[in-house]
């Protein structure tokens, strides 16, 4: 048995994108022996699922660790790679993405979601925006889903993860608003007639189109106080990632 790590994240056309996870990357502590590829659903060629497959079983590996880079379960993304790696037997949402050539056992990880290490990442970015606790109130942001089943793991996921936060920043109050089916604007709303002052906090693996233009303009004309600052870079990242693996490894040892 020889095991190797398959970091898989949605990929851009923006280099330094690319560049924020593999700087997150590089900062593991799994030691020389694990075999680690990074690779991208999309937009980035030479670096896409299937070459990151074959660069790890080039080097013998036997055994591949999947972590899926995503801030959700609710993904949909989430389930066709699991599927297209042979992880489970039909997606749940119809997928164009086809079967991966892979001759290792997968074993499939999990997105983000409510981790305790991603909720104190997000209030480090919003931290320098807190002036009175007692009557502020934390909304994070996310990209939901319009599909059945997607949009409620999407909600269960972020409406944890908000509490965790709340707790650990001490603020009054958090709750969460969905791009899509779109609630952002009238759950700001909402928390300013209740007389508070509100942090938006984008929930995003790192800066893009949605951070900069969509979430904005969902609340032109509105009061708020919002830094855009994503989950990356952030030193936890690679911390989230060690502890998946190792929790894969254990599990792969007892099984062997």
């Amino acid at each position: 048995m020889k095991p190797g790590v398959l970091i898989i994240s949605h990929g851009s056309r923006d280099k330094a994108w690319v560049s924020l996870v593999e700087e997150a990357v590089s900062h593991l502590l799994l030691g020389e022996e694990l075999p680690v590829a990074v690779s991208f659903l999309e937009l980035v060629e030479g670096r896409l699922i299937q070459d990151g497959i074959q660069s790890l079983e080039y080097a013998g590996v036997t055994d591949i660790l999947v972590i899926p880079l995503f801030v959700s379960s609710g993904s949909t993304h989430v389930d066709e790679i699991e599927y297209a790696l042979g992880a489970k037997p039909a997606p749940e949402k119809e997928t164009e993405l086809e079967r991966f050539a892979v001759k290792a056992k997968v074993h499939f990880g999990y997105p983000v979601d409510d981790d305790p290490d991603i909720a104190v990442m997000i209030w480090d970015k919003l931290r320098g925006l807190s002036k009175h606790p007692q009557r502020e109130a934390i909304l994070l942001v996310g990209h939901g889903s319009k599909h059945e089943g997607f949009r409620q793991r999407w909600q269960q996921g972020i409406s944890s993860l908000a509490e965790r936060v709340r707790q650990i920043s001490g603020v009054a109050a958090a709750d969460y608003g969905l791009l899509n089916p779109d609630s952002v604007r009238s759950k700001v709303e909402y928390w300013k007639e209740q007389g508070y002052e509100v942090l938006v906090a984008p929930l995003f693996l790192s800066e893009g189109y949605f951070t900069k233009h969509v979430i904005p303009r969902r609340l032109q004309g509105l009061q708020y106080a919002y830094s855009g600052q994503t989950l990356l870079p952030h030193p936890l990242l690679p911390h989230w990632i060690e502890q998946q693996v190792r929790y894969m490894l254990e599990r792969l040892r007892e099984e062997s």
